[in-house]
């Protein structure tokens, strides 16, 4: 079945959010702030291991350094931030955090090698294995996501959906990404970005990673000099 992997993918964040969005209610909130505190580590335990196992670190830290200028002179968070605004109030939402909520789950599940790899390997292969793995992953942390962010995080399946589908669609055109130098490079700095999230849901500080976005474009490029 053509996109099978992104339709569960998208089902999960769905489903996932739902049973978060339910059990809000009934958690204390002091539950809620260790089921967050928990993920996060996890996300930075993710990342750390992404960045660290990778072989080019020097040209994922060089991309970062681009990617945020970058980012921060197209101003990237800034109109994410809009978007997910613009969606709120279409809903008639009056979650004090889906804007947050939004952001953070649609970087979360979108940011990583398997993102392009699983979608890759669905569309050229029809093998939705790594998808399929994926959308575990993310549907468990749909529910701790929702839970504390609300009804934003159940709205980030529209960019898994979108940017999972068309790179599907377009597997053939994008076979080079799964080449094993590019894969290298983008788990460096989707490895990196995935940290910064988790520092963000820790609460240690706030890095902008919207604004860190364009690095992965520069580690494709980068990494496809060395093909």
């Amino acid at each position: 079945m053509l996109m099978l992997g992104t339709l569960v993918n998208t089902g999960a964040v769905v489903m996932g959010s739902a049973i978060g969005l339910t059990a809000r209610t009934r958690l204390p909130e002091r539950v809620k702030v260790i089921l967050m505190q928990a993920l996060g580590l996890a996300v930075v335990a993710i990342g750390l291991r992404m960045a660290l196992e990778a072989q080019h670190v020097l040209l994922a830290v060089s991309c970062l350094l681009l990617g945020g200028v970058t980012g921060e002179l197209l101003c990237i968070e800034q109109r994410l931030d809009t978007l997910a605004e613009i969606l709120r109030r279409i809903l008639r939402s009056d979650s004090s955090r889906f804007v947050e909520g939004f952001v953070t789950a649609s970087l979360l599940y979108l940011t990583g090698a398997m993102t392009i790899v699983g979608s890759i390997q669905d569309g050229t292969l029809g093998d939705p294995s790594v998808l399929l793995v994926k959308s575990l992953l993310d549907g468990v942390a749909s529910v701790t996501l929702a839970s504390s962010l609300g009804i934003g995080v159940m709205f980030s399946a529209l960019p898994v959906f979108l940017v999972q589908g068309s790179i599907t669609l377009l597997a053939a055109q994008l076979a080079f990404l799964s080449q094993p130098v590019v894969l290298d490079a983008i788990n460096a700095t989707g490895g990196l970005l995935i940290l910064g999230i988790g520092i963000n849901l820790l609460e240690i500080g706030r890095i902008h990673i919207g604004n860190l976005l364009p690095a992965l474009f520069y580690a494709i490029a980068g990494a496809l000099l060395f093909l």
